[in-house]
Formats: structure tokens, sequence, C-alpha cells
């Protein structure tokens, strides 16, 4: 591969630096769970306007999130089921 290609936060860690093992044809699944993160949290996976310091990376705050079990504080999400839903597609996108 001659050159880097794509969006900051979408590329693979694997292509900045060889520590995180080769390049695959697997580095686009890390692609493809940060487009499903954003999808399902409606904003950016690095944000900086938000409020509070933690929330800046998306991916990090709604892990700590998840983990614990806490209301992930999604305003879109109005039913028990649609949350059930939204936290699967989190745990997949992680």
């Amino acid at each position: 591969m001659s050159h880097m290609r794509g969006t900051t936060s979408y590329i693979a860690l694997e292509l900045f630096s060889r520590n995180f093992g080769e390049v695959s044809h697997k580095s686009d699944v890390h692609s493809y769970g940060m487009m499903v993160l954003e999808m399902v949290g409606g904003r950016k996976n690095i944000d900086v306007g938000v409020s509070h310091t933690s929330e800046i990376y998306f991916p990090r705050w709604i892990y700590k999130k998840v983990e614990l079990n806490e209301e992930l504080g999604l305003h879109e999400i109005v039913s028990d089921d649609e949350n059930r839903i939204v936290r699967k597609m989190i745990i997949m996108g992680l």
C-alpha cells in the first residue's frame, strides 16, 4: 500500500502503526464499527463541542455506559425495544 486514504476516525489503527498488526481485508471491520456507532449515537465519533470532556471520544464514552448498564443518554430512544436494539448495535460496533 503506497498511500493512506480515508477519514481519520474511520481508519483502522494498523494503518497508523505496525504495532497494532498488519493491514488486511479485516481492517474494514473497524471502519464499519465506527460508522455504526455514528448512526446509533447521531453524532461524530470525535466531538469537541460536547459539555463534558469524557464525552469527546464517543466509542469510549458509550462503552462505559454499556459496561456499567447505565442509561445511554441518547434522546431518540423512546421504548424498551429500541433501547435493546441500540445496545446490540453498540456492542456490535465496538
